[in-house]
């Protein structure tokens, strides 16, 4: 299947059976179907504004159905900023052929050839009034179709829905404050458990653990450990008083020293060059030979072990009845997360139900899957009612899966008229997606590995995909004259466990390209936002670092006592999806460090706009997290709370002014993750303006810069 075909069709090229994504109801509602869950990102209202459009019908009279593995496609896990391309083509193609079935229907039915009829508002028309509504025609008939290839769709010029937007579909019952999340789920005889956790990874119970705490029960299995009671706080004061009776042995903290290029060298398990953003087999070749260029600079980037730091932590249910287990959970991925638990269990998956429930948001692989185990585990122990697992703020910050730290090496030549001749970069990073999947003899859940039997942890393994892991936007999207990229993988076999944060690698691999471009614009010369412009060849990637700078008014920041600055940033997210440019505004305290984030700027083109405020949401909520990765996030140790692990307040949340390149006719492109990176590069420039200092590691916190101005004096 050719690349255009697959991405008209998106996820349907797996699923082909159009009953599997659209059924018609007898009141005239049309169900769809998707297995992307909706965590807050708004593609669920995106879905109903295509399936809208295909079907001619209002939007309220679309249902849409979220994942479950009993019910909705398999779509994988939802990431990688694809749900638009992939479960969005689906929609819109299955919701495509179900109105060209109907209307192939009615033209039996009303004796009318099918290009004479028309669709209006849940209804297919011949020209002679006579109609039939979509539930005479297709409620309680299956369609009965398999979707191999593309059928036309409802052109720019025409849409009624698509590229004007509505009101989101998953807000008013939360803004009501219904129990909508995994947290609140009302269950009948719904019970709470809460886990023991060990005071350190890898840890294991020394001694005997009694049967009864207060007034729960206790479930053991192996090293894991549970209780089980009636209210949330009696399942808390028994873990607290089980706690304090058990005796661990062994397990270490992660290396202290973890973060250090030095140290990522010296653990290093894999190399291999990048190009054209896959990992290619063989020795990567020695580094490029720079002499001869007018200007030459040099320098290594750091970006922390990060936390996603979900303001909710991460809960979940599960019911063990009959043999069969159900679970609810705020997982990116119920289908490999019931192959998942049901390999823990020696089940098969069809003894296992995952359902997707709302959760509080999380754009990687938190803990949500561990936590879904944890309840199996309990509720699997002691079939019957339901049980509720909710984690802590403690257990989040101490055990869900951190973002890889990683170091980055650039060096640059540019000849003397201001061209970049040379570019060669080395990655080192640890592991970026260790999500639950079906591995044999292994497994990647927590709960797992303390089972006894144990369950071994599968470990992760170097991948060379394209734009996968730390890779991801490795290879600049600037025509940089010989280039040589170069990524090494780092696994310590520590306890340490990182995986997939929103944007994976590129976060860090588009920070270090846009400072470094500043760095070279200023040891040669230049302007940043003309060096930029010289050497981006795609007239696109132009377009949005142009509209950008039109935006703000120009990199020159107003003057003041304390003069702030401004930077830009730019990335196309993956080097094939949305393109964005970003610029920051921030104020340096000469006598504190402290940088405050003034104002933000963004362009971005994403192709066809579906819903033009969901996409805003997703460019500006990219940038607000960045910045609190860029200004105050960093894991060290085992943080158990904010005040050791610091996010943006909200009170230091900038304006943020979008400007959206809309393209009709063009596909649409995932955005969820295309401004993280350029928002860093573009706050490191900013502070570097502002200061004349150039700040390389991560994150920005005040001690860290002012240090930096100190040196410079």
């Amino acid at each position: 299947m050719d690349d255009d075909l697959r991405r008209q069709l998106g996820s349907l090229r797996d699923h082909p059976a159009l009953d599997d994504w659209v059924r018609v109801e007898a009141d005239n509602r049309v169900v769809v179907r998707t297995g992307k869950a909706e965590l807050g990102q708004g593609i669920h209202t995106a879905l109903v504004l295509l399936a809208a459009e295909e079907l001619h019908l209002d939007p309220a009279w679309i249902v849409l159905e979220g994942p479950c593995t009993d019910g909705t496609p398999d779509e994988g896990v939802t990431s990688g900023s694809r749900s638009i391309e992939d479960s969005g083509g689906a929609v819109r193609q299955a919701c495509a052929h179900a109105l060209a079935a109907m209307v192939a229907r009615a033209a039996d039915e009303l004796g009318v050839p099918a290009f004479d009829l028309r669709a209006v508002d849940g209804h297919v028309v011949a020209p002679d009034g006579r109609a039939r509504s979509y539930a005479e025609l297709a409620a309680g008939r299956p369609f009965a179709l398999l979707v191999r290839t593309p059928v036309p769709t409802v052109p720019p010029e025409e849409r009624r829905w698509v590229g004007h937007g509505m009101p989101r579909v998953d807000l008013a019952e939360r803004i009501r404050g219904e129990p909508v999340f995994a947290q609140d789920l009302q269950l009948p005889e719904l019970r709470v458990a809460r886990v023991v956790r060990p005071p350190r990874p890898g840890a294991t119970l020394a001694g005997d653990v009694p049967l009864v705490a207060g007034e729960a029960e206790v479930v053991r299995r192996g090293h894991f450990v549970a209780v089980v009671a009636d209210t949330e706080w009696a399942a808390e004061a028994a873990a607290e008083l089980l706690a304090s009776r058990l005796t661990w042995t062994g397990g270490a903290p992660p290396p202290p020293e973890s973060t250090d290029p030095g140290y990522m060298e010296g653990h290093v398990v894999e190399s291999m060059s990048i190009v054209d953003g896959a990992g290619v087999d063989g020795p990567p070749p020695p580094p490029l030979d720079l002499v001869g260029a007018a200007t030459v600079v040099r320098a290594t980037y750091r970006k922390p072990f990060l936390l996603h730091a979900s303001i909710g932590p991460s809960a979940a249910a599960a019911r063990c009845v009959d043999g069969h287990l159900t679970v609810w959970t705020h997982s990116q991925g119920v289908g490999p997360l019931r192959h998942a638990i049901a390999a823990v269990l020696g089940w098969d998956d069809a003894a296992v139900t995952v359902q997707h429930v709302a959760g509080p948001g999380c754009y990687g692989h938190n803990g949500a899957d561990d936590v879904a185990l944890d309840a199996a585990l309990v509720a699997t122990a002691r079939p019957g009612p339901p049980v509720a697992v909710r984690w802590t703020r403690q257990d989040e910050h101490a055990w869900e899966p951190r973002g890889p730290a990683m170091a980055v090496h650039l060096a640059a030549g540019v000849d003397s008229s201001g061209a970049v001749t040379s570019w060669d970069q080395e990655i080192l990073t640890y592991p970026h997606s260790t999500r639950p999947v079906t591995l044999r003899g292994g497994s990647r859940l927590l709960a797992s590995w303390s089972l006894d039997p144990a369950v071994p942890r599968a470990r992760a393994t170097p991948r060379r995909s394209f734009e996968i892991g730390g890779h991801r936007n490795a290879d600049p999207a600037y025509a940089v004259g010989a280039r040589r990229v170069v990524k090494h993988d780092v696994d310590d076999g520590s306890a340490l466990r990182t995986s997939a944060l929103r944007s994976l690698g590129a976060f860090a691999n588009v920070f270090a390209i846009e400072s470094f471009l500043d760095e070279l614009a200023l040891a040669s010369g230049q302007d940043p936002v003309e060096l930029r412009l010289r050497h981006l060849a795609d007239p696109r990637a132009r377009a949005v670092v142009e509209a950008v700078v039109e935006l703000c008014g120009g990199l020159a920041a107003p003057g003041g006592d304390d003069a702030p600055g401004r930077g830009l940033g730019f990335a196309r997210y993956e080097n094939s999806m949305t393109y964005a440019a970003v610029v920051a505004e921030v104020e340096v305290s000469a006598r504190t460090g402290a940088v405050t984030l003034r104002r933000g700027w963004i362009a971005a083109d994403a192709g066809e706009v579906v819903d033009p405020d969901g996409l805003v949401n997703q460019l500006e909520g990219g940038f607000v997290q960045a910045a609190s990765w860029t200004l105050k996030e960093e894991a060290d140790g085992v943080p158990t709370g904010w005040d050791d692990y610091p996010i943006l307040r909200f009170s230091e949340v900038p304006p943020v002014e979008t400007r959206l390149l809309d393209r009709p006719g063009h596909r649409p492109m995932g955005a969820g993750e295309a401004t993280c990176g350029p928002t860093g590069g573009a706050i490191a420039n900013a502070v570097a303006q502002a200061t004349g200092v150039r700040v390389r590691d991560l994150p920005l916190r005040p001690a860290r810069v002012l240090a930096a101005l100190r040196d410079a004096l």
